[in-house]
């Protein structure tokens, strides 16, 4: 099957863009042809990687591959119209290269609008992944809402990547026939990546860190990320506490963390392409990882790493992350914004080595049963073949449009959205 995924961000640096990534690699090992269609500018083994040079770079909060990128919420219609129009036009050239039986959009955004123009021009049917970052941006913004429903609606599935995603969901959209229609399938990680056994060759050394604990967060410096209330409880830690990410919260954090006095502190910043292996071995060296999240968030893929790596984890109780974490077998379940709470179960973990050690089993275990792209790919492919079918339906009902129609219904696309010029 020919499988084109599109993305609005790079591929490296967030989630969406590490489940695009991993999950494109998963597909292309079971004999698919996938491209993907993103501003990324790397290549990936395997894959067909299609760059895309947007009008202008935006971000739903923030990005660390794009630092100076605006919100997208920031931005006057204006430049949302001429972002849109750069996307539509290089996606319907490669369409017209690549031919897919599907298309896949992550992010219920302004790409669904492009996929849904494409289905009615190339009768190619899509299928949708909701992240959910992005439906927060469209009930902060009503300029997104009401194309995004129509088009969500004409989609063949849609994937939320949580329970508390696809509550969200059908919240803030409201179309018909999407509750039928969505189905939660979480991310997964590629297994064979992430292990405890490998050697620590760089960090040790690196930071001075052979024979002492470690305390890690792994994430976008936010404020939804809680990171303050690990800050707090630093000084009561008895670890070295690496904080591994970049973000706008940056500079207020480590301001924060100055005045604590808090010596056991030290700030990475982002860890991109060139540096997965030092994050490996963080990952393996780590006695603890904390996600102090104080919003819900859907699973993140950080968590699933972690705990692939043997790494018993305190997280909040908070969106998608009791998925995954289970209180007492693989790691501690905490109050969001309870610097207590994470002060008394890290200190527990690291007071508990070989306790700590049968959770971090556990939690590999359930990784590997339940949160592996070796175990997802499956439910997903299943959802690729009756969009597959549903693409050969309209081929055959309708035939694909020439050049001309496509103008006329490019022209009536954008005079639907009241904010293209």
């Amino acid at each position: 099957m020919k499988i084109l995924f599109l993305s609005v961000f790079p591929l490296f640096g967030n989630g969406s863009g590490n489940y695009t990534r991993k999950l494109g690699e998963q597909l292309v090992k079971e004999g698919h042809d996938v491209a993907i269609a993103a501003p990324e500018k790397h290549s990936i083994k395997g894959l067909k990687i299609f760059e895309i040079n947007p009008y202008k770079k935006a971000v739903f909060e923030s990005h660390p591959e794009w630092k100076r990128a605006k919100r997208y919420v920031d931005l006057p219609s204006k430049d949302l119209s001429k972002i849109y129009l750069s996307y539509l036009r290089q996606i319907t050239e490669i369409v017209e290269k690549f031919q897919p039986d599907i298309i896949h959009v992550n992010h219920c955004f302004f790409l669904t609008w492009i996929a849904n123009y494409i289905k009615s021009i190339y009768r190619t049917a899509f299928i949708v992944t909701a992240h959910g970052t992005e439906i927060l941006q469209v009930s902060k913004d009503q300029r997104f809402r009401r194309l995004t429903t129509q088009a969500l609606q004409a989609s063949s599935a849609i994937i939320a990547v949580s329970p508390h995603t696809k509550k969200w969901l059908l919240k803030v959209f409201k179309g018909i026939g999407l509750k039928r229609k969505t189905r939660v399938i979480t991310g997964g990680i590629d297994f064979g990546s992430w292990s405890k056994d490998a050697p620590i060759k760089i960090i040790d050394k690196k930071y001075n860190i052979k024979d002492k604990k470690v305390v890690i967060f792994v994430g976008r410096l936010t404020k939804e990320k809680g990171i303050e209330y690990l800050i707090k409880s630093a000084k009561k830690i008895k670890a070295e506490i690496f904080i591994i990410g970049g973000g706008v919260e940056k500079r207020r954090l480590m301001d924060y963390a100055r005045k604590t006095e808090a010596t056991n502190i030290h700030f990475l910043g982002y860890f991109g392409k060139e540096y997965i292996e030092e994050l490996r071995e963080f990952y393996r060296k780590a006695d603890v990882l904390v996600l102090p999240s104080v919003v819900d968030e859907s699973l993140g893929l950080v968590l699933l790493e972690a705990m692939a790596c043997e790494t018993p984890v305190v997280a909040s109780n908070k969106g998608g992350i009791p998925l995954a974490v289970k209180d007492k077998v693989n790691g501690y379940l905490i109050r969001a914004k309870s610097s207590k709470q994470i002060t008394e179960k890290v200190n527990w973990l690291l007071n508990n080595p070989e306790k700590s050690a049968v959770m971090g089993k556990n939690a590999r275990q359930l990784i590997q049963e339940k949160f592996s792209w070796q175990s997802i790919s499956p439910k997903i492919v299943k959802i690729y073949e009756t969009t597959n079918n549903e693409s050969q339906t309209l081929r055959k009902k309708y035939q694909i449009l020439d050049q001309t129609d496509i103008e006329k219904q490019e022209i009536e696309l954008n005079k639907k959205i009241g904010y293209v010029s």
